[in-house]
């Protein structure tokens, strides 16, 4: 099927570093056709707005996470959108002049298994001198396989596995197990032939320290991928044997001498001297012979191995219970009459529609996390003639002036003896919600304060949680899978992934 470059939208988290207007310059000069649009997610817990108005650029639009880290601003940067692919770029990269158009060519005529196509990337080193450690460890990023700096997904492989696990904190190892369970399900992913150009960004001298925190991602990579994740996602284990061996030689040195034992105490320390020693000369003939650069490799190689493997028992520890990551649904739909509003049966006046304490906060919630939501409301009162079919509408209008807007409203009109398909524990309306949003029944979540709620979700293959009210037959209560002392409550375990 051929795909064109308005079926993809592209998705920039931010956290408003000077690069991003080098970025947004080059997307705005490249030729070729534009992509739906540009989403700018910026992930600054404040800050003054960002400006990436400029001619040339796709329709762009900006949402905003509060700080909630890279994986927390893809995802909902991808949620946000509804077009069949979503490619991701990073702030601090430059596309090249085709850009556009390479794009699209790696995109058309992709086979419906391919899930995933990766940009090239190339780091830019000096000429004129060896690279340093830190650029040396960027060049990396031209060789590694699946980083979001440049790829593109389809949304569709992103919603199955519920896109970025949130769990991994820093822009480390979140990308290689986004793609790990995206190839769990049988999909591909492939490498195109349009390229980034990622410039090595200026970093303080400590920063190869500060980055000894990633091995707590990779604690978390072995716990949900197993002991062969390294091989699966092309990640060498690097030098971690030689700092645990280090940093066991160096505490055995401190512990020798405590005991007086000055002999032992000296051989420890001298093996902890020479693994030190050798790790900074490895370090060092690699890169320029400044003074500078000489004192902070061998600073910071005394430093890494402890910290390195400090950073792999808290992740030891952290993780030691770790499930696999569910993400959010893609969409939480509510029951209405004693979930979102209080219960007045059979009710027609919009006067009389009062959120539940807690309500309007909770929806909002869902939706700045980029989850759609929706209402499913029975309304047998249209059958028994006691209201009519448009003071429903009217009081459904009230609601979404009160909570909205929402992204879909079924009703079902019937009484219960009709036999229709759509009145709840009937599946029909969460089904018909799910097809309306091309949601598929699995990621959605249905909250309601009555059995027949949670067993339509059941029915229609949804989840559901059940939110207890005083009508709530005691029953119903022990019957429900999940449950909630209260709508925020239940809104809580959603976005904790709990459902």
């Amino acid at each position: 099927m051929q795909v064109g470059i308005e079926q993809c939208s592209v998705v920039v988290p931010t956290v408003g570093r000077p690069s991003l207007d080098v970025l947004l310059d080059a997307l705005a000069r490249a030729p070729g056709p534009r992509p739906a649009e540009l989403v700018l997610v910026d992930d600054r817990p404040t800050g003054a707005p960002l400006r990436p108005e400029r001619p040339g650029l796709p329709p762009v639009r900006v949402v905003r996470t509060g700080g909630g880290g890279p994986a927390r601003a893809r995802n909902l940067g991808w949620r946000s959108v509804r077009t069949e692919w979503v490619a991701f770029l990073d702030d601090d990269v430059v596309p090249d002049p085709d850009w556009y158009q390479q794009l699209a060519a790696d995109l058309t005529a992709l086979s419906p298994d391919v899930a995933g196509s990766q940009g090239r990337v190339r780091v830019p080193l000096p000429e004129d001198r060896r690279p340093t450690d830190w650029e040396r460890g960027t060049a990396g990023l031209a060789t590694s396989s699946w980083i979001t700096a440049d790829l593109a997904y389809r949304r569709a492989a992103l919603a199955a596995v519920g896109g970025f696990d949130e769990r991994f904190p820093r822009a480390f190892r979140e990308d290689s197990d986004l793609a790990l369970r995206v190839l769990d399900t049988g999909a591909r992913l492939v490498r195109g032939q349009r390229w980034i150009t990622h410039p090595v960004r200026p970093v303080d001298r400590w920063v190869s320290v500060r980055v000894q925190a990633g091995n707590a991602d990779d604690v978390l990579m072995r716990r949900l991928h197993g002991p062969g994740w390294r091989e699966r996602a092309d990640a060498p284990l690097g030098r971690r044997p030689r700092h645990l061996a280090v940093t066991a030689a160096g505490l055995i040195a401190v512990g020798l001498a405590a005991a007086r034992r000055p002999r032992a105490a000296l051989a420890a320390a001298a093996a902890w001297a020479a693994g030190t020693g050798e790790f900074a000369w490895a370090r060092i003939a690699s890169g320029p012979r400044d003074r500078a650069e000489i004192a902070t490799m061998l600073a910071s190689s005394a430093l890494i191995p402890p910290l390195a493997t400090w950073h792999v028992l808290r992740g030891a520890v952290q993780h030691r219970r770790v499930r696999p990551w569910r993400g959010l649904p893609d969409l939480v739909l509510f029951d209405r009459d004693g979930t979102l509003v209080r219960d007045y049966p059979y009710n027609g006046d919009p006067a009389l529609v009062k959120p539940v304490p807690g309500a309007r906060e909770a929806v909002d919630a869902l939706r700045a996390r980029g989850v759609r939501v929706g209402v499913v409301s029975n309304q047998s009162g249209v059958a028994r003639g006691l209201i009519t079919r448009a003071q429903v509408d009217a009081c459904m209008a009230r609601l979404d002036e009160l909570l909205g807007p929402f992204d879909t409203v079924q009703v079902c009109p019937h009484g219960p003896d009709d036999g229709c398909s759509c009145r709840k524990p009937a599946p029909g309306m969460v089904k018909a919600a799910c097809a309306e949003l091309d949601v598929d029944p699995a990621r959605c979540v249905v909250i309601g304060d009555i059995g027949a709620d949670v067993e339509a979700a059941a029915a229609a293959g949804a989840a559901g949680i059940l939110v207890p009210t005083p009508v709530t037959r005691k029953a119903e209560v022990e019957a429900a899978p999940r449950r909630a002392a209260t709508l925020p409550g239940a809104v809580e375990q959603v976005l904790a992934g709990e459902w």
